[in-house]
């Protein structure tokens, strides 16, 4: 990716100062990279169970901002939880994103070896961890977490610019762009799941889509419009979608997780089965039929790569969609049953409830009041 077309942009953009400026950023864990791309398998019969996936998982808003770093700088960010209420009151859950656009530093997550990022890395933290990011890892930050919270509020109440600067000024330093992203938290989260707690993408060369998004993005930062706030959130949600289908080709050959498993061609071809036709009835000896392997050894890659076994994946995921279903409708309960591929109305309510811990009716008063 050709990060100094990004970088012009920003350039031009007038470098505001924050009177208390803090950033998120993501940390270190798990690193992909181009050497380790394998052929990738997204669809089947027409069907995208990472499309279908991400519709689930219900994106519920996004905001974004640019952060202008000069050395040294360091930031100290909390659990998502502590935060999520104040950049996303909406969201039930946050996962956060950060592309390095110039410059270099470290991430780091309590319990985890420190890494390394430099420009043209992605950063992903999608479980919701405390991380910081500093410009060498033996420094103390110059933002603790009270202060993050303080520039997040002062952030969403529109009283910030889109670009932010930190740190004491010196030569060295780091500019990156900062994603939140919110989303529900209903049963099955497949893809937040499959990702390590931080997650290091590496862009690669010609992903001129990424690229287009990114600058962008960035161009909003110096020719403001009406409409702007709704086409950044637009932006930030692509801008995600996009490094989600570059970690899931760069994935190495040893990973395991849902992302590898969708990649993986006859597991990948089940999954889409599955998600195309949750409703029908699937046995065991049918989905390794349609693998082309024998039942054992169907079972045991299924459920390495995807880390569920055959049968409970589909259930699980049954039981995704009655939640969106009851939530979003007024379909009765063995409406519902029958849709996600239950004859029967009380087996249908006695698996939700194992799922969900609560009947199907109480689910949706919850999560739907007015229905």
């Amino acid at each position: 990716m050709v990060v100094s077309s990004m970088a012009s942009i920003h350039d031009q953009t007038s470098r505001s100062v924050a009177a208390s400026s803090e950033l998120l950023s993501p940390g270190n864990g798990f690193k992909v990279g181009k050497a380790n791309a394998l052929p990738l398998l997204c669809q089947e019969n027409g069907k995208d169970p990472l499309s279908d996936v991400l519709q689930r998982i219900k994106l519920t808003g996004a905001v974004f901002h640019l952060v202008d770093a000069t050395y040294p700088w360091g930031v100290e960010v909390p659990p998502a939880r502590k935060y999520a209420s104040i950049i996303l009151p909406s969201a039930q859950h946050v996962v956060s994103y950060h592309i390095i656009l110039k410059g270099s530093g470290w991430a780091i997550v309590p319990g985890m070896a420190a890494m390394r990022f430099e420009a043209g890395d992605i950063l992903v933290l999608a479980r919701g961890e405390p991380y910081s990011l500093l410009s060498s890892p033996e420094q103390e930050p110059e933002y603790d977490t009270e202060a993050t919270i303080a520039f997040f509020q002062e952030w969403t109440a529109g009283r910030l610019p889109f670009v932010t600067c930190e740190g004491g000024g010196g030569e060295g330093g780091a500019e990156y762009l900062c994603g939140f992203l919110g989303c529900d938290r209903r049963p099955f989260k497949p893809v937040v799941s499959a990702l390590p707690p931080l997650l290091r993408v590496r862009q690669t060369a010609g992903n001129d889509l990424l690229e287009r998004l990114l600058e962008l993005t960035l161009s909003k930062a110096h020719l403001p419009r009406a409409g702007d706030e709704a086409v950044r959130l637009r932006l930030c949600e692509l801008i995600f979608l996009e490094v989600l289908r570059l970690c899931m080709e760069t994935l190495p050959v040893w990973a395991t997780g849902w992302l590898s498993g969708l990649r993986d061609p006859q597991i990948g071809k089940i999954l889409s089965l599955l998600h195309e036709r949750p409703a029908e009835a699937w046995n065991l000896q049918e989905l390794a039929s349609q693998a082309g392997m024998s039942r054992s050894a169907f079972s045991a890659r299924f459920t390495h790569l995807v880390g569920y076994p055959p049968m409970q994946y589909l259930t699980t995921w049954r039981m995704q969609l009655a939640a969106d279903l009851l939530a979003d409708g007024s379909s009765k309960v063995a409406a519902v049953g029958r849709e996600v591929g239950f004859s029967s109305e009380s087996a249908f309510s006695r698996a939700f409830k194992k799922a969900f811990g609560v009947s199907p009716a109480q689910w949706r008063c919850h999560a739907n009041p007015q229905a």
